[in-house]
C-alpha cells in the first residue's frame, strides 16, 4: 500500500467495520416498528467510509477530513427526511436543522415515544447519525492509524464503535428483541475471525511457516468460535430471560408530559351546555347513528374536580402519556368492533384535548398549522385520550382511523368480573354518597348488578337540568365534594350530566370497581348524513367500568325527566317584621360555572415529601459517569508510572547512568506513540531507526531536523557512558533537556489521537547502559 492508497488489507478490514455496523444498527427495528429507518442506516454506512476513503485518497489532513465527513453527513443526510427535503433527497433549512438537532434531542425523543417511533420529523436521523459516525471514525482509523503498527490491541480498538452501537440498539429499543440469538453468533464469529486474521505477523522468512501459522491460527480461532456458538446456543436457550425482563432505557424513564397540568375538561362542562350551547364547536365527518366523540377519559378524583390522572398515580396497566407519531398503539383493554374514520374540523373549540371517537389507531394533523405541531401529540392508549399540548385551535383539521368498542347487553356480562386495574383512590368522598350506594345496589351480588342497578335509581329518581333560565329548578354547576352531597341531601335529586356521571363513578369506586368519568359530545347524526355540526349543546358525560377480557363498558345514569314535581307542602305566611338597621353585605359572588369547596388538607402527607434524586439524575451520571471512569482512569495510572519512571531515571545513579537513562526515556516514548524500537544493542543503529521511521510518517520538524538530533543524542550519550572517566553531575543534564525537545516535537507532529492513544501506553525498556 502507497502512502495515500489503500490496499486489500483495508478493504477487507473496511468491509468488516460495515458488517459489524450492520448488525449493530438492526437493533433500532423495534423502536421503529419496521425497516423503513434501515435505508437511512445504510446510507450512514455508506457515506462514513465514502468520506474517510475519499479523504484519504485525496491526502486530505485532520482538518480537512473532518470537515469532508461533516459535508457528506449533511449532504446526503436530507433523505432520511423526504418530507421536508427538496424533490425528496436534496438538503432544505428544515433538513439542515433536523441534522444538527437530532443527534442532540433525537435520543431522548425516541426513549419518551411510545413506538413505533414516527415523530418529531427528524427522529429517523439518529439510525443515520450513529451508523456515519461509528463507521468515520472506523474508516478513519482503519486508513491512518492500524497500519502504523500489527497489533491485535489496536484492532480491537476499531471494535469498540460497532459494539457500541449495537448496544445502543438494545438500550433504545423495545422489550422485544431482533434476531436477537442469530445476531449475536455473527457478530461475534465476523469480529473474532478479523481479530484472529489481523493478529497474523507481518512477515515471515519461509513461505511454508507463514502457510502453516496461518492454519494453525484459523484452527485455533475456529475451534474457539465454534466452542462460544455451542456454548451461545445453549446458554441461550436455558438462560436467556424473557422479553419482559430485558433492560431497556424507555422504560427507565418517565414521560415528561403531566396531565394535571392542563384544566379538567369536566370543569367546563356548564360553559359549553349553558354559555356555549348554540355555537358551533367542530365539524365532523364519517359519525354513525349512536357515535360519541370522546375528549378525555378522568380516573382521578380529589374532592374538587375530576381530572385525568398523572403517571405518577398510575401503575402499569395506564402508562399515562406519550409522545406518539401518526399510528397511536393499542389499548390493552378492549375488543374491537368495527373501525371509524372521522375528518374533525375545529369551530369554536379552544383546547389541548383533541376530539376523537372510539379507541384512535391512527391521528393526522392536515392543516399547516398543527402539522408543524405534530411533535406536541401526547397519547394515552388505555383511556383513548389524545392530547395537543400546544393547542387545538379554529382551522384546525383532524383525521382518525379508530377501532371502536364492541357493545354488550347486562346479560352478556352477569358472569364476568371486573378487570384488574390500578387508579388512583378517589379522595374526600361524601358519606351519604356511599350510604346511597349500598342503597342503589340493593340485593345484587355481580358487578353488573349492582353497576346496573345504581344506573337505574339515578334515572328513574333524578332530574334533569342544566341551570338554565327555561328549567323549572335551578342546578348549580360543578361535581366536587359538596355538590355531590347536595345532590343527594335536596327533597329532589336535580342535575346535568357532569353530577350524575360523577356520583355514579364514585358509587361504583366505593365497591372497588375500576370506573373512570368520559366527557365528550353526543351529537344527533340523521341518517345518511355525510357530516354533522357539534354544537354546545350537544355536550355530555358518562361512565365507563372496565370488565375482565371485555373492555370499558359504557353505562349513562343521567335521567331524562325534567319536570321537576313541586313541593305540596304550603308555605306559611310572612309575619311583619319591625325594620332593624341591617350590616352591610358581603358583595362576593362564587363564579357561575364552578363549586367551591373547602377541605381540610392539614394532613396531607404529601405537602413536605422527602427529597429524592431524581432518575435522569442517576441515568445521566450512569451514562456519562461510567465512560468517563473508563476513560480517565487508567489514563491516570499510566501517567503516575511514567512519572515514577522518569524520577528513578533521572534522579537516581551517577551521571552516565542517569544519561543512558535520558535515551531509555527517549526511545519509551516514542515507542508509546507507536514507533517500533529495535532490539539492538547499539544505540546508533537505534537511532537510525527511529529517524527513518521518524521522516517516513510524516514526524520531521525543521531547524533543525528531529531526524538528525536523534542521531545526535545518541552520539553525546555513547560519549557520557563510554568515556572511561568519571562525567561530573552536569553531564546529565544535556541529555534529557534534549530528550524533553525531542518528545515535545515529535508528538506535536504526530497528530491528537495518536497522541491521545500513547497517554494509555507505559513501556519500559530498562535499557540503562551501566558499562563504562
Amino acid at each position: 500500500m502507497t502512502a495515500r492508497g489503500i490496499g486489500r488489507e483495508q478493504i477487507i478490514d473496511l468491509g468488516v467495520l460495515a458488517v459489524l455496523a450492520v448488525l449493530g444498527v438492526l437493533g433500532f427495528e423495534t423502536a421503529y416498528g419496521g425497516a423503513n429507518f434501515l435505508a437511512g442506516a445504510v446510507l450512514g454506512i455508506l457515506v462514513g467510509i465514502g468520506a474517510a476513503v475519499g479523504a484519504r485518497l485525496a491526502g486530505f489532513g485532520q482538518l480537512m477530513t473532518v470537515l469532508t465527513g461533516l459535508v457528506g453527513y449533511l449532504l446526503l443526510g436530507s433523505v432520511t427526511m423526504q418530507a421536508k427535503a427538496v424533490l425528496a433527497v436534496l438538503p432544505s433549512l428544515d433538513t439542515l436543522a433536523g441534522l444538527v438537532v437530532g443527534p442532540v434531542f433525537g435520543w431522548r425523543d425516541i426513549l419518551t415515544i411510545q413506538t413505533p417511533v414516527e415523530a418529531p420529523y427528524y427522529v429517523g436521523v439518529v439510525p443515520y447519525f450513529a451508523a456515519w459516525l461509528t463507521c468515520f471514525l472506523g474508516a478513519w482509523l482503519v486508513l491512518a492509524w492500524l497500519p502504523r503498527k500489527r497489533s491485535p490491541l489496536r484492532a480491537a480498538v476499531i471494535l469498540i464503535g460497532p459494539v457500541a452501537l449495537y448496544v445502543s440498539g438494545i438500550l433504545l429499543g423495545t422489550r422485544e428483541p431482533v434476531l436477537a440469538m442469530l445476531r449475536g453468533l455473527v457478530f461475534a464469529v465476523v469480529a473474532l475471525g478479523w481479530l484472529a486474521w489481523r493478529a497474523r505477523p507481518a512477515s515471515i522468512a519461509s513461505p511454508e511457516g507463514a502457510r502453516r501459522l496461518l492454519v494453525g491460527r484459523l484452527i485455533g480461532v475456529a475451534a474457539v468460535i465454534g466452542g462460544a456458538v455451542v456454548v451461545g446456543l445453549i446458554g441461550g436457550v436455558l438462560t436467556a430471560p424473557p422479553a419482559a425482563a430485558r433492560y431497556v432505557l424507555r422504560d427507565e424513564v418517565v414521560p415528561p408530559f403531566q396531565a394535571v397540568d392542563f384544566s379538567s375538561p369536566l370543569a367546563a362542562f356548564r360553559k359549553y351546555s349553558k354559555v356555549m350551547r348554540e355555537d358551533d364547536i367542530f365539524t365532523v365527518k364519517g359519525l354513525e347513528s349512536g357515535d360519541r366523540i370522546r375528549l378525555a377519559s378522568m380516573d382521578a378524583y380529589d374532592g374538587r374536580l375530576w381530572n385525568v390522572a398523572g403517571p405518577e398515580e398510575t401503575a402499569g396497566d395506564d402508562g399515562g402519556f406519550e409522545i406518539v407519531g401518526a399510528t397511536l398503539p393499542a389499548p390493552s383493554l378492549a375488543t374491537e368492533a368495527g373501525t371509524r374514520t372521522a375528518d374533525v374540523t375545529i369551530d369554536g373549540y379552544d383546547d389541548v384535548w383533541i376530539p376523537s371517537v372510539g379507541y384512535p389507531r391512527r391521528l393526522d394533523l392536515e392543516d399547516d398549522d398543527s402539522a408543524e405541531r405534530a411533535g406536541d401529540i401526547r397519547y394515552n392508549p388505555d383511556s383513548g385520550t389524545a392530547v395537543l399540548t400546544s393547542g387545538v385551535h379554529k382551522g384546525n383539521d383532524i383525521r382518525i382511523r379508530a377501532e371502536m368498542q364492541r357493545g354488550y347487553k347486562p346479560e352478556d356480562l352477569e358472569k364476568v368480573p371486573v378487570a384488574r386495574v390500578d387508579l388512583p383512590a378517589p379522595e374526600y368522598v361524601p358519606d351519604v354518597l356511599v350510604s346511597r350506594a349500598i342503597e342503589y345496589a340493593g340485593d345484587a351480588t355481580t358487578p353488573i348488578d349492582r353497576l346496573t342497578n345504581i344506573e337505574k335509581a339515578l334515572k328513574s329518581r333524578g332530574f334533569l337540568s342544566h341551570g338554565l333560565a327555561s328549567d323549572a329548578v335551578a342546578s348549580r354547576a360543578g361535581h366536587g365534594a359538596d355538590r355531590m352531597s347536595e345532590l343527594f341531601t335536596r327533597s329532589q335529586m336535580v342535575g346535568d350530566e357532569e353530577q350524575y356521571a360523577s356520583a355514579m363513578a364514585l358509587m361504583a369506586r366505593h365497591f372497588g370497581y375500576p370506573a373512570r368519568v368520559v366527557m365528550g359530545f353526543a351529537p344527533d347524526v340523521p341518517k345518511g348524513a355525510r357530516s354533522v355540526t357539534v354544537k354546545g349543546a350537544d355536550v355530555t358525560a358518562w361512565v365507563e367500568v372496565a370488565f375482565d377480557g371485555v373492555g370499558w363498558v359504557p353505562f349513562n345514569p343521567t335521567p331524562e325527566q325534567t319536570d321537576v314535581p313541586q313541593d305540596q307542602v304550603p308555605k306559611p305566611k310572612s309575619q311583619p317584621q319591625p325594620q332593624v338597621r341591617q350590616p352591610p353585605r358581603n358583595e362576593t359572588a362564587d363564579d357561575e360555572l364552578l363549586s367551591t369547596v373547602d377541605i381540610d388538607k392539614s394532613n396531607d402527607k404529601k405537602k413536605n415529601p422527602p427529597f429524592i434524586v431524581p432518575g435522569w439524575v442517576w441515568i445521566t451520571v450512569g451514562v456519562l459517569g461510567i465512560p468517563l471512569l473508563i476513560l480517565l482512569v487508567p489514563m491516570g495510572i499510566a501517567a503516575l508510572r511514567k512519572r515514577r519512571r522518569r524520577r528513578q531515571r533521572e534522579l537516581t545513579g551517577s551521571a552516565d547512568r542517569r544519561a543512558a537513562g535520558a535515551w531509555s526515556e527517549l526511545t519509551d516514548r516514542l515507542d508509546e506513540l507507536g514507533l517500533q524500537v529495535p532490539p539492538v544493542s547499539s544505540r546508533t543503529q537505534v537511532a537510525r531507526s527511529l529517524a527513518a521511521q521518524v521522516a517516513e510518517q510524516g514526524l520531521d520538524t525543521d531547524e533543525p531536523e528531529t531526524t538528525a538530533r536523534i542521531s545526535t543524542l545518541a552520539r553525546e550519550v555513547d560519549r557520557a557512558v563510554f568515556d572511561g572517566d568519571d562525567s561530573p553531575p552536569q553531564a546529565a543534564e544535556a541529555p534529557w533537556k534534549d530528550v524533553d525537545v525531542l518528545v515535545a516535537a515529535v508528538y506535536a507532529a504526530a497528530g491528537p489521537v495518536r497522541r491521545f492513544v500513547a497517554r494509555y501506553r507505559v513501556r519500559s525498556t530498562r535499557r540503562a547502559d551501566r558499562r563504562r
